[in-house]
């Protein structure tokens, strides 16, 4: 097994090289790559050391899987170049989630439709991922009509740049570098990405359309806001979801509780309901203040946080790589034995 992770400096990178020590990936040959004035920088990996090399050195090396992230454009680039010689790409970039030719996966929804053809598949938004593996069973149950969310999003969503914005103006009282327009420490901005005609950022526009992608349903109706929170530890989502079907609270709990890759904390009395602080560095989703909105009927409110850079980024990317490994098409020297 030859794998490559591309963009293994950066934020992302690191969490995906954790996540892969963690779930014990089979690793014959390891390749670290990143931008050029990283080569030859030292990083270590599963109790060895490797030198980040050149993205021509990583493609002659016909590596079985790379995991992108290192952004749109270098991933525009640079997977066509790897899916050339064999290699399957899974990309956590924008770059490919809405091209038609391309399946958009979260394993415990879809996985079941990739095949031996796809040889680069994109790793949704993290904001997308945490919602619809919160909704997958709901959605087979009852059918979901229309969905509004509003996220409150860590600054780790945006890199190391913006970790050092917010701690510099915590510690020190301004920032050297902005990774962003404004103030983000004793502040929020409902500002992530770029804007779009319609007034919306691209990055509600993401939730919108990958949703339907990822639930192959394009009569979903989504309105996003996001922001941006001085928060490290992970992504949190208000959701308000109308369903075709009518339910009752307690099978609504019960179906989240049987929802692969969900914990249910929601137990208000006691105050217990997800947070941010406590979903950093796991790989589940967390669901809690789970209630009926009085206003309409077959709908209801939730809040959704999981760890961005883990399930949201490293840890689905690396989960798509796992569910390849048992399928029998999958040609490579490693064990297909593991398990989502």
């Amino acid at each position: 097994m030859k794998l490559a992770v591309v963009g293994a400096t950066g934020l992302v990178g690191q969490e995906m090289l954790r996540v892969l020590e963690e779930r014990n990936f089979p690793v014959d040959a390891f390749y670290a790559v990143a931008s050029e004035k990283s080569i030859g920088k030292i990083i270590q990996f599963k109790n060895k050391e490797y030198k980040v090399v050149s993205v021509d050195e990583a493609i002659a090396a016909r590596p079985d899987f790379a995991i992108f992230s290192a952004g749109g454009s270098t991933s525009l680039a640079l997977a066509p170049k790897f899916a050339e010689v064999g290699t399957i790409v899974i990309d956590n970039s924008s770059a490919w989630r809405m091209d038609s030719t391309k399946k958009l996966i979260v394993p415990e929804i879809n996985a079941h439709v990739l095949t031996s053809e796809d040889k680069i598949i994109a790793n949704p938004n993290c904001s997308t991922i945490q919602m619809v593996v919160a909704l997958n069973l709901l959605h087979k149950h009852f059918q979901i009509k229309r969905i509004v969310v509003s996220t409150y999003q860590s600054v780790t969503g945006t890199g190391k740049k913006a970790v050092e914005q917010m701690m510099q103006e915590r510690n020190q009282g301004s920032a050297t570098e902005m990774a962003y327009p404004h103030r983000i420490d004793l502040n929020i901005l409902p500002h992530i990405d770029v804007f779009l005609d319609n007034g919306y950022t691209k990055e509600e526009m993401k939730m919108v359309n990958e949703t339907k992608k990822i639930f192959g349903d394009e009569s979903i109706r989504v309105t996003a806001t996001t922001v941006r929170v001085p928060v490290i530890g992970g992504h949190s989502e208000a959701v308000n979801i109308e369903f075709a079907q009518a339910f009752q609270l307690p099978q609504v709990l019960d179906l989240l509780r049987q929802t692969p890759g969900v914990i249910v904390e929601d137990d208000v009395q006691n105050a217990r309901y997800p947070m941010p602080k406590d979903a950093h560095g796991k790989d589940e989703v967390f669901v809690g203040r789970v209630r009926l909105d009085e206003t309409q009927p077959n709908t209801l409110n939730m809040w959704i946080v999981a760890d961005n850079l883990r399930k949201g980024a490293a840890t689905n990317a690396v989960q798509i790589a796992e569910y390849l490994l048992t399928q029998p098409w999958l040609n490579t020297g490693a064990t297909k034995s593991a398990v989502i």
